[in-house]
């Protein structure tokens, strides 16, 4: 059996409405352009205060890598009439996943 104490998270609720409020305007305020900033922004302070098996996570997906894939997601969107907007949060989560690490 494997011993989880050495698996947690030390991320704070303040820090972390302030990452998910400062996202939220960045957002608005660029039109959902930035989104792809905010998104990686969270993700970011997700992964340095996670800790698996006394291993710490790093996130090395960027604004710009995503943006693409957020064009792409839209396009397809667009095409099938709102059907894809299923499957993209399944997308980021396996683009958040591919990212993602142990430090």
């Amino acid at each position: 059996m494997e011993n989880h104490e050495n698996s947690y998270f030390d991320g704070g609720l303040f820090q972390l409405i302030g990452y998910k409020i400062l996202g939220a305007i960045i957002t608005l305020f660029t039109f959902g352009i930035c989104a792809p900033w905010a998104i990686c922004m969270i993700y970011n302070w997700e992964a340095k205060h996670t800790v698996i098996n006394g291993n710490r996570l790093t996130f090395d997906g960027t604004a710009l890598g995503l943006f693409g894939n957020w064009i792409k997601w839209l396009l397809l969107i667009i095409i099938t009439f709102g059907i894809y907007s299923f499957w993209v949060n399944i997308a980021l989560i396996k683009w958040k996943t591919k990212h993602t690490h142990f430090a």
